[in-house]
């Protein structure tokens, strides 16, 4: 490895990073082109998985490739599917050395990629960065190696934990620079989910909306057992525009499985944990199938102690505001009967910052 291969492969981490919710169920990939010092050529994955990164910098390029420096965030691809291998892409274009910072545990690359290269003689570099990569990919690794999506649970809480009154207001406890960017998260992640009680009661439309953002549709999910959701609810109405699936119990009521499937509604049966009990593993194992790799959970308390029970939150972002409800508010997470503290879920914070006149607090699951 050479000093300047850290340096430009955070450059290229930082184009994979504007894929991210836009590349499902493919992961967002930066790849940056270097000769002589000088970038030549840069892409990320494109919007649907499609082109890929190696794709888009070797047209940008051109004839400029032939002896640069590709600096690739996962390693390329060696299966034909709906685009032509990027390491073939790579050996016909003529590029000189591949510094790569994960391989690509998918089992048809899996190492596939890096081989072809090197019999074509190129000089191969590896794990430079990997740890922020990791970070980059984690959805796409966890639907590869677990078949389940990350899971980000995203709270806005009073100081006291608490997402609303008493009497059920929760409109609004942080401030608008705290509301845009949670919208932001929406933008780089696969699909929104709240559960019934949430949809129910705040109605929500779970869409991205950023100024300027013309981002590719976010599948709106909620767990909702009983097929509880109105069918004249925001969700519903808008289901032919924005996809909304409902994750559910099996052989749910025909008459209401019809009724929302007339309107749009996609129906995604869950094995139960028991009786009556959606399993929320099972659950994610069906949006890993329908090739989610990043899912936002936006509430309610009682989705989000089913997730945590189940130890199937991967991140938490907490927005958290300068007032305070009291006892007598609702909790962002509903019990979890917890007898010993050595029994609870355990995070670590990864990072804090100020956003208007809350703050925002990034945690991680502890391994």
């Amino acid at each position: 490895m050479i000093p300047d291969d850290r340096r430009w492969m955070r450059v290229a981490l930082n184009l994979a990073r504007r894929g991210l919710g836009e590349t499902w169920p493919n992961p967002a990939v930066g790849c940056v082109l270097v000769k002589d010092g000088v970038v030549v050529g840069r892409g990320w994955t494109q919007s649907g998985g499609r082109p890929h990164a190696e794709t888009e910098a070797l047209r940008r390029a051109g004839d400029r490739a032939r002896g640069a420096v590709a600096y690739v965030t996962l390693e390329p691809c060696s299966h034909t599917g709906q685009t032509p291998p990027c390491a073939d892409a790579l050996v016909a274009a003529g590029v000189a050395r591949v510094v790569v910072a994960l391989r690509d545990p998918d089992p048809r690359v899996d190492g596939r990629g890096l081989a072809r290269l090197h019999e074509a003689g190129i000089e191969i570099v590896e794990h430079v960065e990997s740890d922020a990569a990791r970070a980059v990919a984690a959805g796409f690794l966890l639907r590869v190696e677990q078949g389940r999506p990350l899971v980000t649970l995203k709270l806005a809480t009073s100081l006291d934990g608490r997402i609303a009154t008493h009497g059920g207001d929760s409109k609004w406890i942080t401030g608008d620079d705290a509301r845009a960017a949670a919208h932001a998260l929406r933008a780089e992640h696969d699909a929104i989910a709240v559960g019934a009680s949430t949809a129910i009661a705040d109605d929500p439309a779970l869409t991205v909306r950023l100024p300027g953002w013309h981002g590719r549709a976010k599948p709106r999910i909620v767990f909702d057992r009983h097929l509880r959701l109105s069918l004249t609810s925001s969700l519903v109405k808008t289901a032919h525009v924005h996809p909304t699936w409902v994750l559910t119990l099996p052989d749910p009521d025909k008459a209401r499985r019809e009724a929302l499937e007339d309107l749009g509604v996609e129906i995604l049966p869950v094995a139960p944990v028991e009786p009556g009990r959606m399993s929320m593993q099972a659950a994610l194992l069906v949006l890993g199938d329908r090739g989610v790799t990043r899912l936002l959970v936006e509430g309610g308390g009682r989705i989000a102690a089913s997730l945590l029970a189940e130890r199937l939150i991967d991140r938490l972002i907490l927005f958290r505001a300068g007032c305070v409800l009291g006892g007598d508010g609702v909790p962002a997470i509903a019990g979890l009967g917890i007898g010993t503290v050595a029994e609870a879920p355990v995070f670590r914070r990864s990072d804090l910052r100020p956003v208007g006149p809350d703050a925002v607090e990034f945690w991680e699951r502890s391994l």
